[in-house]
């Protein structure tokens, strides 16, 4: 029986999975059975709503069904592939409770090992998509970060097109200001935009610094390695310089526009941080480049300028001006910085109790400068190692994302490690401030995939999302929030299939004053509503 119980619970699973793949909540959804002749003679309606069509854990409802009465003690009714009680059958309907572990999404019956689907139901829990958030159409490629600027606005960024459906005449190219409530600015000016993916934007020395996978902006179409200065109304920053190219008998000299921010990586730039008065930059890259402008280029096709490469991996820090800060992790005897690590890598910055800035590098290393560190390290603010920061034997296996709460000093991590320090963390694991895992959090075994991220808020819950299908056997379709011993949160899990991943969840309120959080990544489809990329949830 058990066994028939599980296929059953992989076939509701499934279909909850192309369900997600769905435009419209109401699409009616294939019968794995619709070839196989039924000898039961019973028959339910997707279409027919259930009354009532939304409630809360425990309220009871009524499904239209018909003939089911003959097997009343045999079937099994489940809310999104979660057992419910049945409290009555007759020829015509089924009436049953919403069980503590149901969510959003297709009712279903099971007799034996036939599956019979039924309409969707919705269950109403404590979030809730937010009705004061203007941006409600998102946009058409993921959000990377959304920057909060002293004046009550935001700069959004990332790989879209397309904000709110403002950009369908002049597209609006990977970064847009908006209010704190999503409102599309029209009034900052970026033309064409980047080229390329934008990962993160932060205002510094009285402009903005963009930095992603691009290589030009606006009108500047060259010249640009992945990062560049805009002035604060989006326009590109540039500055007018002669150029000299050296033809076969006379020197000559140009003027041009070139980005005034003169520096930048060959790889992506993926974390950007404000850091003793400069630019920390993080991600795949290992050389600093920078253009010479100044001194002939001798190509005699066209105007070039010379570009100038120095060896530092991962890990860097840029004067206001884009040239290279050689005091920051740089070796000026061999002219090459540090070695960071032997593997890919991800970072978050933070400051500690003593106001100290703490960058914590993760990903997939095992050495870090030489020095052996799975996966996790953090480093001071001289850009040396913390010994402080002791994680042991740290991940066996990659971690993919990790944040840190100032009011409960802990970090949580991500990935496909099932081991930290030696110790068991499947897939998700809570930290000490010092880097030692916090044991008071003890992770149930996922189904289906991992975790992709996490973040804990200030009330110590734990917003987490991925490519799961079941945590601790209960079917939570890519979005749950945990508490801080690692259990689901009651009253935060009846959201129905979230399809895609975060970047990151911002605790604020909503334009009329409830408590919120702001998702934004790389998602498709939240509480089984089509939802790109962007949006704000209620928590009550």
């Amino acid at each position: 029986m058990m066994k028939k119980i599980k296929f059953i619970l992989t076939i509701i699973t499934l279909i909850a999975l192309s369900f997600q793949g769905c435009k419209k909540a109401e699409d009616v959804i294939p019968d794995p059975y619709a070839d196989a002749k039924s000898p039961l003679g019973v028959a339910i309606s997707q279409t027919d709503v259930p009354v009532p069509a939304v409630g809360t854990v425990g309220t009871s409802v009524v499904i239209k069904a018909s003939g089911f009465d003959k097997y009343k003690d045999q079937l099994t009714f489940m809310f999104n592939g979660e057992k419910a009680e049945v409290v009555g059958v007759t020829a015509t309907e089924i009436t049953v409770k919403v069980p503590e572990s149901g969510s959003t999404g297709v009712t279903s019956i099971a007799i034996g090992d036939q599956l019979f689907i039924g309409p969707t139901f919705t269950v109403k829990g404590l979030i809730q998509i937010d009705p004061t958030f203007k941006a409600t159409a998102g946009t058409n490629g993921y959000v990377s970060q959304f920057y909060e600027m002293p004046d009550g606005r935001a700069i959004v960024v990332g790989n879209f097109t397309n904000f709110d459906n403002k950009g369908g005449v002049v597209p609006i190219n990977r970064i847009a200001r908006t209010s704190i409530d999503g409102e599309y600015d029209r009034t900052f000016r970026t033309g064409k935009g980047a080229n390329g993916p934008l990962y993160r934007v932060l205002e510094i020395g009285g402009r903005f610094i963009i930095a992603g996978s691009f290589s030009g902006f606006n009108q500047r179409t060259e010249n640009i390695s992945n990062i560049t200065s805009l002035f604060t109304t989006g326009a590109i920053d540039t500055v007018k310089i002669q150029t000299k190219r050296k033809p076969t008998v006379t020197d000559t000299v140009t003027q041009k526009w070139f980005p005034r921010f003169n520096g930048g990586t060959n790889g992506y730039i993926n974390r950007l941080y404000a850091h003793q008065g400069k630019i920390l930059a993080t991600g795949n890259f290992r050389f600093y480049v920078k253009r010479t402008y100044d001194k002939f280029n001798y190509d005699l096709s066209r105007d070039t300028v010379i570009l100038d490469s120095t060896d530092i991996r991962q890990v860097l820090r840029f004067n206001l001006d884009g040239s290279l800060d050689k005091t920051f992790r740089f070796n000026t005897t061999t002219n090459k910085g540090k070695e960071s690590g032997n593997g890919n890598i991800d970072s978050y910055m933070h400051t500690d109790a003593e106001k100290m800035e703490k960058l914590v590098v993760f990903g997939s290393f095992n050495t870090f400068d030489g020095q052996p560190a799975n996966r996790i390290v953090r480093l001071n603010p001289d850009g040396n190692i913390d010994p402080s920061f002791t994680p042991g034997s740290g991940a066996d296996n990659t971690i993919s994302s990790c944040t840190y709460n100032a009011t409960t000093k802990k970090y949580v991590i991500t990935g496909t490690f099932s081991q930290y320090n030696g110790k068991p963390a499947f897939g998700i694991a809570v930290l000490n401030d010092n880097g030692t895992l916090d044991e008071t959090f003890a992770p149930k075994s996922f189904e289906g995939g991992f975790p992709g991220f996490a973040k804990q808020l200030n009330n110590g819950l734990i917003v987490t999302s991925g490519n799961f299908i079941k945590y601790n056997n209960v079917t939570r379709n890519g979005f749950m929030v945990l508490t801080p011993t690692g259990t689901l949160a009651k009253g935060y899990n009846s959201t129905g299939p979230f399809t895609g991943g975060l970047s990151d969840v911002i605790e604020t309120k909503s334009a009329d004053g409830k408590k919120a959080l702001l998702l934004i990544g790389e998602f498709y489809r939240f509480d089984n509503l089509p939802l790109y990329h962007i949006i704000r949830v209620t928590i009550e």
